[in-house]
């Protein structure tokens, strides 16, 4: 019988390292995440296309993910569908992934709702471990931070005494924070408590002057060839103090900057470009990718294999020379900087309108023509543009400054009510 045990021992050995040789064989490359002293993939999992999948789904494309090298996920959505796919899709391999979880997220009268109240963000949290089949998660992060005076009120608050409190009890590993505001993404970094900082960096946002934020009154105005010299002051903070820097935005938002058509600077850039341009920072870890499907996945993964030329971004730089010398072009382009990127950061929306699909159905009946099936679409959501109020707070939480009363205008013009 011993025998018997011995041999059973030595086959689960081998099974073991066969796995382990099975992940080695990933071509995936990894980060270190600032000093936290996690190893990170080059790209990772945002957790938007989960809301959209059933839990098969969810299960086919996690466990694709993770095959192939992909070990962190960032999970601002408050969605209780979102959040119970992604802990169904982890089950069984829970410690193959590192998950940045967002605290100060709430899902309220069936919205994404940001909150700083101090039961409300308990509750919220709870609920992520919860619907997640885990007791803990290695980042969590302060969700969205996007003024001087939204980190002021952070500091010595009950909402910030919670975090250390949950760092200190191990439900959560680090501390992080995520901003589009290179000023509040700075001083975060020198706080000394912040560990890992999930920022929105692209060729186009590295642009905005003086650490400007898309939305900010004039920030249209002052866009430059060359980067920001608040954003660089913050890679090279970063990069000399080992803070983690999570990329958000990568594509621009919604894929923006794939399609000259749609893109800020004019110029398509492909997946592989934005990716290299964000990952030639040194204090970058891992970029986030929005990903909706398996053919998603698949066209992301092809980082692993894309060859010197195809990460070359230079030669599409080169073709944005002209704002250098011609700044109206930049006034051309700008207004596509305050376009939805689909993110829902404007939610709640006091009519309950799901925003952030309207922006999305309206966009494709612009640029693609309204079909029956768009038709269907909008006609199916709980509610339509036409309810909207115009009271304007979705604005107030909009980073990148779009019209949202306006767009529904549009819809309701478009689509009919």
């Amino acid at each position: 019988m011993k025998k018997v045990y011995t041999l059973l021992l030595a086959a689960l050995c081998l099974v073991a390292v066969g796995c382990k040789q099975q992940q080695k064989q990933t071509n995936m490359k990894f980060r270190p995440l600032g000093n936290t002293g996690l190893m990170v993939s080059e790209i990772s999992i945002g957790c938007g296309g989960f809301e959209k999948l059933d839990s098969a789904a969810s299960l086919e494309l996690m466990t694709m993910a993770l095959d192939s090298g992909m070990n962190y996920i960032d999970i601002y959505d408050a969605n209780p569908k979102t959040r119970s796919n992604i802990g169904y899709a982890l089950q069984g391999r829970r410690d193959e992934m590192i998950i940045q979880g967002h605290i100060g997220t709430i899902w309220a009268n069936g919205q994404h709702t940001r909150t700083r109240d101090l039961d409300s963000t308990k509750a919220g949290f709870e609920d992520l471990l919860a619907r997640l089949g885990t007791d803990h998660i290695e980042v969590g992060m302060i969700h969205i931070t996007d003024s001087r005076e939204e980190w002021e009120e952070i500091q010595n608050s009950p909402f910030l005494d919670y975090v250390f409190q949950l760092k200190k009890e191990g439900k959560i590993k680090h501390i992080g924070l995520s901003s589009h505001n290179a000023e509040v993404a700075l001083m975060a970094a020198k706080s000394g408590w912040v560990e890992v900082i999930m920022f929105s960096l692209n060729p186009a946002f590295d642009r905005l002057r003086g650490g400007a934020i898309p939305w900010e009154k004039g920030a249209m105005d002052n866009l430059q060839a060359g980067i920001d010299p608040v954003r660089v002051e913050f890679y090279d903070y970063c990069a000399m103090h080992k803070i983690g820097v999570t990329v958000m935005k990568t594509f621009g938002g919604g894929g923006r900057l794939l399609d000259a058509k749609t893109s800020p600077l004019g110029v398509a850039y492909t997946p592989e470009q934005c990716i290299a341009y964000c990952l030639a920072k040194p204090c970058i870890s891992t970029c986030i990718l929005g990903i909706d499907n398996l053919d998603e996945l698949k066209a992301d993964l092809h980082w692993m294999h894309a060859t010197d030329a195809e990460k070359d971004y230079s030669n599409v730089e080169n073709r944005n020379s002209n704002f250098e010398t011609d700044s109206s072009q930049f006034e051309i382009q700008n207004s596509k900087l305050t376009s939805c990127t689909y993110c829902n950061h404007c939610s709640p929306c006091t009519q309950s309108i799901p925003i952030a699909k309207v922006n999305e159905l309206l966009d494709k009946a612009e640029t693609e023509g309204l079909t029956p099936e768009l038709q269907a679409k909008y006609d199916a959501l709980p509610h339509h543009a036409g309810e909207c109020s115009h009271c304007g707070e979705c604005m107030s939480r909009c980073p990148f400054g779009v019209d949202i009363p306006a767009k529904m205008d549009k819809a309701k013009e478009v689509f009919g009510k």
